[in-house]
């Protein structure tokens, strides 16, 4: 490729709306261009990327032994009638009429149309088991499209959905499609975790999210630096305290806390550790008031806690039904004295093996010292992990401590199990001719979002850094001169048709510009390798080499150039 039949449209500055590093590197690379609210039209140089990135998707999918179709973007309503999402799935669902005032919606996931075509087709238990996937365009209409294709209302993804006879079945498949997201994003160059993760409401047994390490992550990933252990904090579990409960050595009494209202504040005012103090978080499910007590320095796990018994929809209490219920206002909240028959009390696992702890009082500027379990209120009516894990916990797998990092999630595996086949009908008879409902998984990555996660991970001062497997060209040739030295031009081009003939990725830089803008073009848009061809360097018999993460140009030898880059991105390759 030259970038005089290409079509370059680099700027020195993004638009102000820009918040992410992505986000404005793209749009001053050139690589997209917005058209509206999350809508983005990707530009010739940001399409050869998003290329290289589905090859490596289709090329691992196709060897895990996954079957490619392709199915509508525009889907009819009655499916998800079926499944029961049409009314739950949410506001980011796109629902549109036809002329003919039928509901349709434009598809944010595909699993009622992968089961409507398998209860059609799949018949028998010899057909299983089989895994589809497409790479397709979705549209998830965000209320806030925020951060470029890191979270844009239309996206490319690969999804894929197996079906399968039995759970043995299933697992198999999903060990195979986790080893394949491990090669694609290996391939991709990329520094990824795959992590434990919640099946949010796609649904299922089991998941994996697999997450490109960034510091601008939007997820939280809790690792054990000293084992395999990786979990979503949303799902990382945080253990109960091995020693027992201490034994009481206070006596209770109120404090006069006039303005703390946080566990902070009070921990500060009366000189103790945070971690001595109890925070109360009240919520409503089923129109029953519930209090969740954790440690005051940790945090709520919303998802954890939705999945205790009777708070799968809970809610935070309003400040009218916290005030009816306590006759204060919030800030003083504590467990002591309320009425039990009325108001669950729900206990971290490390808040029950607390003593002497200090809590709210339950009237207004006052908090309570020296509580403790058994003897100033009763023990709690139930002890769970209901909050986040914290950077020194114990490993779930008993294996180390536990350290925090931030994440993109780039792809998530599913076990679906039979949430789809059986609400749509999808059996298949088995080898005694009784029909069986089929088992699902369902496989997904963000194709466009890896572009935007790639550049987050891999960035500078210059510009993006691509791993050269998704560069936009793995060579750029810069020749200094090129309009008025015949030897520069010469010599560029017969690198560059030997090059091109050698199978590399070539762009050669034939604009007549000055240096400082070639060498920051190139730089910007994240081409992997560079060489530049000079009068000077030719009168010495070299040329100058630098790959996109050298902080420092080197001379190599003219003669030995070619050969030199081919050995350099072959072993890039591999």
């Amino acid at each position: 490729m030259r970038t005089s039949r290409f079509f370059l449209s680099t700027s020195k500055e993004a638009p102000t709306e820009a918040e992410l590093v992505s986000h404005k590197l793209m749009l001053r690379a050139g690589l997209i261009k917005r058209l509206g609210s999350g809508l983005y039209t990707w530009m010739p140089l940001g399409l050869r990327i998003l290329r290289k990135v589905e090859a490596i998707v289709r090329e691992e999918m196709n060897r895990a032994g996954a079957i490619e179709l392709l199915m509508p973007a525009v889907q009819p309503a009655e499916l998800w009638q079926e499944s029961g999402r049409w009314a739950v799935f949410g506001p980011q669902m796109l629902k549109i009429k036809d002329r003919h005032q039928r509901d349709f919606c434009f598809g944010p996931t595909h699993e009622e149309v992968i089961t409507d075509l398998a209860r059609k087709e799949l018949r028998s238990y010899k057909q299983l088991p089989v895994n589809f996937y497409q790479v397709q365009t979705k549209f998830r209409d965000e209320i806030r499209p925020r951060f470029g294709v890191m979270r844009a209302r239309e996206f490319l993804m690969k999804d894929a959905y197996s079906f399968h006879l039995d759970e043995a079945s299933l697992d198999e498949t999903y060990q195979t499609m986790y080893q394949a997201y491990s090669r694609i994003f290996t391939r991709l160059g990329l520094k990824f975790r795959a992590v434990a993760a919640d099946t949010g409401a796609i649904g299922g047994s089991g998941s994996h999210e697999f997450h490109v390490l960034a510091d601008s992550g939007e997820d939280a990933i809790a690792f054990c630096p000293d084992s395999d252990y990786a979990a979503n904090v949303e799902m990382a579990e945080g253990l109960a305290p091995t020693a027992p409960r201490p034994a009481a050595t206070e006596a209770m009494r109120d404090v006069d806390t006039p303005k703390q209202t946080t566990c902070e504040d009070v921990a500060a005012l009366l000189g103790i550790p945070l971690q001595r103090t109890v925070k109360l978080i009240a919520v409503m499910a089923a129109d029953k008031l519930n209090v969740l007590l954790i440690r005051g320095d940790h945090s709520l796990n919303e998802v954890k806690t939705g999945k205790i018994d009777g708070l799968a929809d809970f809610r935070f209490a309003t400040d009218e039904e916290i005030r009816a219920a306590f006759a204060c206002p919030p800030g003083f909240l504590g467990p002591v004295g309320i009425d039990r028959a009325k108001i669950r009390v729900i206990a971290d696992r490390t808040v029950a093996a607390m003593a002497d702890f200090v809590c709210g009082a339950n009237k207004p500027k006052f908090h309570t010292a020296g509580v403790n379990w058994g003897r100033d209120l009763p023990e709690p009516d139930l002890v769970a992990d209901i909050r986040n894990v914290i950077v020194g916990d114990p490993s779930p797998d008993g294996r180390g401590s536990l350290d925090l990092c931030r994440g993109i999630e780039v792809g998530h595996i599913f076990k679906l199990g039979t949430k789809y086949s059986e609400a749509l009908g999808a059996t298949v008879l088995d080898e005694q001719g009784k029909a069986r409902t089929v088992i699902m998984g369902c496989y997904g990555i963000g194709v466009s979002r890896i572009v935007g996660a790639a550049i987050e991970q891999g960035n500078d001062e210059r510009g993006i850094r691509f791993p050269q497997s998704i560069a936009p060209f793995e060579l750029a040739i810069v020749p200094l001169g090129y309009g008025r030295n015949e030897e520069v031009r010469a010599t560029a081009h017969a690198l560059y048709n030997e090059l091109t003939a050698a199978g590399i990725d070539v762009v050669l830089d034939d604009r007549d510009e000055r240096p400082g803008v070639m060498f920051a073009d190139m730089e910007l848009i994240g081409v992997a390798h560079r060489l530049v061809v000079s009068e000077r360097g030719l009168k010495e018999g070299q040329l100058e080499y630098q790959a996109r993460t050298d902080a420092q140009a080197s001379k190599i030898a003219q003669a030995d150039a070619a050969q030199f880059l081919k050995e350099r991105i072959e072993a890039c390759r591999s």
